[in-house]
């Protein structure tokens, strides 16, 4: 089969049936994955000096994070109910998690207390949005998430969001196929055979990763990729550059630019954004072009604050903002 890349940087607004069901189609999400109590630090360049002692003065902030919370958070901003599946600590920390799922919007029935500490992160980032991330799990990677409870929350779901932590994996297998829809981000890899991720790529029906530590061209490895692991769509982030689509079914491949909404305060959590929006606007549609195309919007919007798990659109300005740039 012919394969085709093209440049579609076009920011036109969705065709009249995509946004009709775009626009009245609520999906529900079951997401597992991370959260974590995460410590932003801005510095003033990288690599850092050392000093005994500095004053950043409104440039340290702590806030609820980790890749699951993210992801449940944006799906639910943008329109969709979610259905969150994590663990957290008996402690204090694990207390404000709770508040601040609550402000969100986000269901913490299925959020467990049972790890000794709730982890932890602490970012450094820079003026032109660079960062270092610094993550504690604690002792998140020995627990599993208990089977019967994920198994109760699939069924009116449209997909499962299972995020790349060990207490995701053991629950790749009881997601039945067709017609359950798997989506996995898998980050920064560096070989179709890496042993910690492998499950996932073999999982995921939708597969998100990340250029940074490919050895190969972006297209080419999401060719191998879906060749290995027959995924239905792979995208690959490429940072300040936008992001690469590849579709099994017809060998399609879409390079959508980067977006600039609005200055660049910090880029952490960009991924997880994009991820988000991606699969809320593809389970509406199942227009993967158009739905890579609204995710480079949502996820420039977002790296306009500080934390990640901060700057959500909603789906109505999400799609006041695709209008404007269209139009403008």
């Amino acid at each position: 089969m012919a394969r085709r890349l093209r440049d579609d940087g076009a920011e036109s607004a969705p065709n009249a049936a995509a946004k009709s069901a775009y626009n009245i189609r609520m999906t529900q999400v079951l997401v597992c994955g991370l959260i974590n109590i995460e410590t932003t630090l801005r510095i003033e360049r990288f690599p850092l000096d050392y000093y005994p002692v500095t004053y950043p003065f409104h440039g340290v902030r702590s806030t609820v994070s980790g890749v699951g919370y993210n992801v449940a958070k944006a799906l639910t901003c943008l329109g969709s109910e979610v259905h969150f599946c994590s663990l957290i600590g008996a402690d204090s920390a694990g207390e404000s998690v709770r508040r601040e799922l609550a402000q969100a919007g986000v269901a913490d029935a299925d959020v467990l207390a049972s790890l000794e500490e709730t982890p932890q992160s602490v970012i450094l980032y820079d003026g032109s949005g660079r960062r270092q991330i610094h993550v504690d799990l604690k002792d998140i990677q020995e627990r599993s998430y208990p089977l019967e409870r994920f198994e109760a929350r699939l069924p009116g779901c449209d997909a499962a969001v299972l995020c790349n932590i060990n207490f995701s994996r053991a629950l790749l297998g009881p997601a039945p196929r067709p017609p359950k829809l798997i989506a996995s981000d898998v980050h920064a890899i560096s070989s179709l055979d890496d042993d910690y991720n492998r499950d996932f790529m073999q999982a995921a029906d939708v597969l998100f990763l990340s250029h940074e530590n490919l050895p190969a061209a972006p297209e080419d490895f999401a060719r191998e990729l879906i060749g290995r692991y027959g995924n239905e769509v792979v995208v690959v982030g490429l940072g300040e550059r936008g992001a690469l689509l590849a579709v099994r079914r017809d060998g399609h491949m879409v390079f959508v630019p980067a977006a600039v909404t609005r200055p660049v305060i910090n880029t952490i959590g960009a991924g997880d954004a994009l991820f988000s929006a991606f699969l809320h606007t593809y389970l509406r549609t199942r227009d993967a072009s158009l739905a890579l195309r609204q995710a480079v919007l949502f996820a420039s919007w977002k790296i306009g604050v500080k934390g990640a798990a901060e700057g959500f659109l909603s789906q109505a300005e999400l799609e006041r903002l695709a209008q404007e740039r269209a139009s403008g």
